[in-house]
């Protein structure tokens, strides 16, 4: 084998695709970083809001006040995030994949200085707003790093490489935990440091970026420029001979062509993309409504409950168990399929949540509960990044074919979004009326999601995107009919496909 090549699934990586994906999960990387980066210095930051509040007014800031401005530096982040994630259609379309990365960078150092430059400005307005700022930074990244990934990656490797971009994302929440810890940056003194070295990443994608090829689906089918979509190809295969890759491309930009253009209402009206964007929405409502952030919001008092000295070093460890099944669904998402993981992980995530609520409920008479606590949150954790959380993030690039990925893309980033901020903002309430059973309401949405799941999402794995979507046009049967189908009669290349379709009318 040549050097610089390494084998996958059957596959070559070659040092383009490796150094393009790679390039573009950094801002997965930074995404993940913002999510967590707020969390660990919550008691300095809010201390230093109050000291400029008495700076400017003579008088201690009133509590509630303080909430409404720590709450609003929080979920303003989703925000800005949601109002991104519904350009990122237009401008994936209008700059291009690459480019867009490249120019989306700029509001990473923006909200990167404003949020590092806020303590010596005395001014939280400028911490509020480099939030919504890194928000809408990692809204665009949310759909343009995904949608990259999945236009670049072969095939059997689509759900493969597709994961790391939810592993660089709990890689940098990760991050952000261990550097907050109040020996490191967490400090009085440094937390503007923490939160300004968001831009670390931007700086090395920016550097990395002008070396990676535009994904030539996006050249081909969108600017009509097959010599460099060629180009594009061989790079990213190292392969001269491309026209296998070519094939399904330029059938999927005939298909396109005999179809109008795509909006965003469109998708809801057209029975055509009805049932995938529903799927889509779904898909992404159950990662976030799973529970996971209520989990991470618990996980602190259920570990100081068990007598843990130091709970900060047992969500650490959370977040440890975090990456590592992350890398675990890496490998499993190809051999065992994307719907079969995301049931797993549903199934495993609504029997730790009853696990959980029985536990906490018995924690004050049997003591030893805690420990069951403490497992359930390992599991849920666990369970969470097998399934929910990295399969709906490629899922949608797979159900669409190139005319209305952009658009179904931007619907389901805000959806994704959307619901984070209604968790972000209701949660605390809901687990203030209804303690540890809060638990029983997160189970119940995960079993709706699971039956959801089992009945109506199809597996996508190493089917084309023009098989995935035919089979949504031609007959409206259940999924489990519809995997069955393409099981049967499975077409090795896009060319057999066709042969096959046409020789059936």
């Amino acid at each position: 084998m040549p050097a610089g090549f390494q084998q996958l699934g059957g596959e070559r990586i070659t040092g383009t695709l490796a150094l393009s994906v790679f390039t573009a999960v950094l801002g997965s990387l930074e995404f993940g970083y913002n999510i967590g980066v707020i969390n660990a210095p919550q008691k300095i930051i809010e201390a230093e809001y109050n000291a400029t509040w008495t700076h400017r007014y003579s008088e201690p800031i009133p509590e509630a006040t303080l909430t409404s401005l720590w709450s609003l530096s929080v979920a303003i982040f989703s925000i800005g995030g949601m109002f991104s994630s519904f350009c990122v259609g237009i401008i994936s379309e209008w700059l291009g994949r690459r480019k867009a990365m490249l120019i989306n960078n700029l509001l990473a150092f923006i909200g990167g200085g404003l949020m590092g430059m806020s303590k010596i400005s005395q001014s939280f307005e400028m911490m509020i707003l480099g939030r919504f700022t890194i928000g809408a930074y990692c809204g665009l990244a949310s759909g343009l790093v995904p949608m990259y990934v999945g236009e670049i990656s072969p095939t059997n490797l689509r759900g493969a490489l597709g994961t790391l971009h939810q592993l660089a994302i709990v890689t940098g929440i990760l991050i952000a935990q261990i550097l907050g810890l109040e020996s490191l940056l967490g400090s009085e003194e440094l937390w503007p440091v923490l939160m300004g070295i968001t831009v670390i990443p931007t700086v090395l994608q920016m550097a990395l970026l002008p070396f990676c090829p535009e994904s030539p689906r996006f050249l081909y089918i969108i600017r009509c420029q097959e010599h460099h979509a060629k180009s594009g190809l061989r790079r990213l295969t190292g392969r001269l001979e491309v026209s296998e890759d070519l094939a399904e491309m330029k059938e999927e930009k005939r298909r396109m062509d005999m179809e109008r253009k795509v909006s965003i209402a469109e998708l809801f009206r057209s029975p055509l993309y009805r049932q995938p964007i529903i799927i889509a929405i779904l898909l992404q409502l159950s990662q976030q409504l799973s529970g996971i952030n209520a989990i991470f919001y618990y996980s602190t008092s259920i570990f100081q409950k068990a007598g843990v000295e130091s709970p900060v070093f047992a969500t650490i460890g959370a977040g440890v168990v975090n990456c590592a099944f992350t890398v675990v669904s890496l490998f499993l998402v190809e051999r065992m399929g994307r719907r079969t993981l995301h049931m797993l992980g549903l199934a495993g995530m609504c029997v730790c949540a009853i696990v959980m609520t029985i536990a906490l409920n018995l924690l004050e008479g049997v003591p030893w509960m805690s420990y069951i606590s403490m497992l359930a949150i390992f599991g849920f954790v666990a369970f969470f990044e097998v399934g929910p959380g990295p399969i709906p993030w490629f899922f949608v690039a797979e159900l669409f074919s190139q005319g209305p990925r952009p658009a179904a893309m931007a619907v389901a980033g805000c959806s994704n979004w959307t619901a984070n901020f209604i968790i972000g903002m209701g949660f605390q309430y809901i687990a203030n009326l209804c303690g540890p059973y809060v638990f029983l309401i997160f189970a119940a949405l995960l079993l709706f999601f699971l039956l959801f799941t089992f009945f109506r999402v199809p597996e996508t794995r190493g089917k084309t995107f023009d098989q995935i979507s035919a089979n949504f046009h031609r007959h409206p049967q259940t999924m489990m009919d519809m995997d069955l189908d393409m099981e049967l009669d499975k077409p090795s290349t896009e060319l057999e496909y066709l042969g096959a379709e046409g020789t059936e009318h």
